[in-house]
C-alpha cells in the first residue's frame, strides 16, 4: 500500500520515510506518524496504512536512518542516541511541510517515544494543524506550552511504567495555563496498549496490547482528526 519516499528537512538535508496514500489521494489531509523506539518497522507502517484507509496521506519519517530492532536494550540505545530537538524541529517538521505540498491540513501523531516527540512537535512545528499523542511525553521542562497552537488529543495508560501517569497531571497543568485546546484520556491499561503485536509471548512486562482501550482510543482519534483536519 505504501512506498519509501525521500523529502527535505527545513535545513535542506534529505530524510527517507514510508508514505501511504489513500484512494482519494490528492487533496486529502495529511498525518505524520512517529515511530515507537523500535524504529520504522512493519507495525508502525501498519498504522500509516490504517490512516490511509481512513482517508489520510500518512508519512512515517525514518528517524533512525534505517535502524530497526526488536531488542529493548538496542531500542533504548537507539532512542538515547536520537537528538529529540532535531527530530521534532527538522525530521518531523520537514515531513509536515512535505505533506502540506498537497494537503491543506496536516496533523502529527506518535506512539511511546513518538508520543514524546509528538508533544515536542506541537511546540516546534508551527505548521501542524492537530496533534495526537499516544502514551509518551518528553521531559516537561522542554515543553513550552505557550508555543502550542494546534489542538491536542492525548491517550495515556494508567499502569504505564516507562511514562508514569502521575506526570500527566503536570503536563495538563502546563497546557491549561497556556490555554491550549486539549483533551487527555486515561485508559486502564499498560504502556503500548494500542500495539497489536504486543500479545502472547511478544507482550512485555510493562507493555501489552489492550484491544478495548485500543479500539476506544482509535475511535476518539478518528473523531478528533475528522473535526480538525477534514
Amino acid at each position: 500500500m505504501g512506498q519509501t519516499i525521500s523529502y527535505k528537512r527545513p535545513d535542506g538535508k534529505s530524510v527517507s520515510g514510508y508514505l501511504a496514500e489513500p484512494q482519494l489521494g490528492e487533496g486529502a489531509p495529511g498525518m505524520v506518524v512517529i515511530q515507537e523506539w523500535w524504529g520504522l518497522n512493519d507495525q508502525i507502517k501498519g498504522v500509516a496504512d490504517r490512516l490511509a484507509a481512513a482517508g489520510y496521506r500518512a508519512l512515517v519519517p525514518d528517524l533512525y536512518r534505517g535502524a530497526v530492532t526488536v531488542d529493548a536494550k538496542e531500542a533504548e540505545h537507539l532512542m538515547t542516541g536520537l537528538n529529540f530537538a532535531d527530530a521534532a524541529g527538522q525530521d518531523v517538521r520537514g515531513a509536515v511541510q512535505y505533506l502540506k505540498g498537497k494537503s491543506a491540513k496536516v496533523g502529527v501523531t506518535g506512539f511511546c517515544m513518538g508520543g514524546a516527540l509528538t508533544i515536542l512537535s506541537a511546540v516546534n512545528v508551527p505548521e501542524a494543524d492537530a496533534v495526537v499523542c499516544w502514551y509518551g511525553y518528553p521531559p516537561l521542562e522542554y515543553v513550552d506550552a505557550s508555543k502550542i497552537k494546534a489542538p491536542m488529543l492525548a491517550h495515556f495508560a494508567i499502569d504505564d511504567v516507562p511514562f508514569p501517569i502521575a506526570k500527566v497531571e503536570e503536563l495538563e497543568k502546563k497546557l491549561q495555563e497556556a490555554k491550549v485546546r486539549f483533551e487527555v484520556h486515561r485508559y486502564k491499561a499498560k504502556h503500548a496498549f494500542s500495539n497489536e503485536t504486543r500479545v502472547g509471548k511478544n507482550a512485555l512486562p510493562y507493555a501489552e496490547y489492550n484491544p478495548d482501550a485500543a479500539k476506544l482510543a482509535w475511535q476518539r482519534t478518528m473523531e478528533f482528526l475528522a473535526k480538525f483536519l477534514k
